[in-house]
């Protein structure tokens, strides 16, 4: 399968599983020339910015993909957003989650890998 499409399989099934948990999607995809978030998502007055990793989990796990360079370009998207989306505005705090969404079906919530507070 094209890696694209399962990347978009993968982060439909993330949706899926934030929602059943009581977030509400703001942004999918969002880009700008930082970078892309995969999904901005809000819980209460939390906002919540989702990188998603699928794949297989055979040598290391989805999620593992996540290295110190990709976390600095969504850190950068991240305060772009903040900055520049005027929804940022109503939240009182932010935080980081990666979902790892592997081929079998099997889902992992990495929640608050990096909290600030504005």
């Amino acid at each position: 399968m094209e890696s694209k499409k399962k990347g978009e399989i993968g982060e439909q099934k993330a949706l899926e599983y934030l929602r059943k948990k009581g977030y509400r999607l703001v942004h999918r995809n969002y880009r700008c020339r930082f970078g892309e978030i995969d999904l901005i998502v809000s819980r209460k007055k939390k906002l919540v910015f989702v990188e998603v990793k699928s794949g297989k989990a055979d040598f290391i796990e989805p999620f593992q993909r996540v290295n110190k360079n990709k976390l600095r370009k969504i850190i950068y998207a991240i305060n772009y957003y903040l900055v520049n989306e005027k929804v940022a505005q109503k939240f009182h705090s932010y935080q980081l989650d990666v979902v790892s969404v592997h081929d079998d079906g099997v889902i992992k919530h990495f929640e608050d890998v990096l909290n600030f507070e504005m």
